[in-house]
């Protein structure tokens, strides 16, 4: 029986590591595996991204035909049919890019502030008790509630408060934020969740109160994530029809105040144009009346709203890398 090798130090045994040194055939499998996983994860990206870039080569292809100034800056207040109008166009999309502006707007104010401070209260003050998990299963619950029924709950409210028939901008703002609140929650839940303890023991034993710490510190650290989840949000209703549709209804002219008379969003105006489908032309009109105009501003709103979604992430983005929490290197 040979006696294993001894060390010349303390007389352990030695290891062998030549045992384990892979071998070729196994680096070459794991190369193979490695090349074919490359393969399924870059065939699965370009899967997801068809369905994406048809959409926005559709939108674009049939919308810029009539995304123009005049477009932008006139509203339908004065169109008949498909002729022509006193500025040279055919209607335009001011009065709905002013509502849907006003009204999401609106509905952030009413959905951030009591999101975010839910959002508080479970990770800073009540996490893991009972209320908390009562509070998230609400939450839950209400992500999944369809828009139509948000509008109905708006329009109900606001019947019993100001009377029947009452539709103006703030209620489609109410009916909508009612679908961002459960998004704001959420995202600001996981963001807050994510912030190291270490940074509010420290923040503890230096003396700074549990409300300064909350403020100052754990914000301040997951205010990037919080600014993704709230235009996450935003995207999420701005291009909701049903409960707008109950809430603010629709009108031709601008109207600047949300409180007062109908408005009109993006979604609804493309609503409204693709149920038309083709315009009449009056008598006597000449060859500059478009039977097709009615399709063409329904694309054309629909690149108007992808365009401003846009803007709005771009604007979150730079609020995000503006208010971040600067780390030295």
């Amino acid at each position: 029986m040979t006696a294993e090798p001894k060390s010349a130090m303390d007389g352990a045994p030695v290891i062998d590591f030549d045992k384990f040194t892979p071998t070729r055939s196994f680096i070459a499998s794991r190369k193979r595996r490695d090349a074919m996983m490359r393969v399924f994860i870059s065939l699965a990206f370009l899967i997801a991204c068809i369905p994406l870039v048809s959409v926005l080569w559709t939108t674009v292809a049939n919308g810029v035909k009539r995304f123009n100034v005049d477009f932008l800056t006139h509203n339908m207040r004065g169109v008949v049919g498909g002729a022509m109008t006193g500025s040279g166009g055919y209607g335009g999309v001011l009065h709905a890019m002013i509502g849907t502006l006003e009204i999401t707007f609106g509905a952030m104010l009413i959905s951030v502030p009591v999101g975010l401070m839910c959002a508080v209260y479970l990770i800073e003050y009540s996490r893991g008790s009972r209320l908390a998990r009562s509070i998230e299963l609400l939450v839950d619950v209400m992500s999944g509630i369809p828009s139509i029924v948000a509008g109905l709950f708006a329009f109900s409210m606001f019947t019993i408060f100001f009377g029947p028939g009452t539709i103006n901008g703030i209620e489609g703002s109410v009916a909508l934020s009612l679908l961002m609140i459960p998004t704001v929650v959420k995202t600001s839940e996981e963001m807050l969740r994510i912030v190291p303890n270490d940074l509010r023991e420290a923040s503890y034993a230096l003396g700074v109160t549990k409300q300064r710490t909350i403020t100052k510190i754990v914000l301040r650290t997951a205010l990037p994530g919080i600014v993704s989840g709230v235009i996450l949000a935003i995207a999420r209703v701005i291009g909701e029809t049903a409960p707008l549709l109950m809430t603010a209804g629709y009108t031709a002219s601008t109207n600047l105040n949300p409180f007062d008379g109908k408005m009109t969003t993006l979604p609804v105006y493309v609503y409204q144009e693709y149920s038309k489908l083709r315009a009449n032309c009056p008598a006597g009109s000449d060859a500059t009346c478009v039977t097709t105009i009615p399709m063409e501003r329904a694309w054309a709103a629909a690149l108007v709203l992808i365009v401003i979604v846009l803007i709005l992430n771009l604007i979150g983005r730079l609020v995000a890398k503006v208010f971040a929490v600067k780390t030295e290197r």
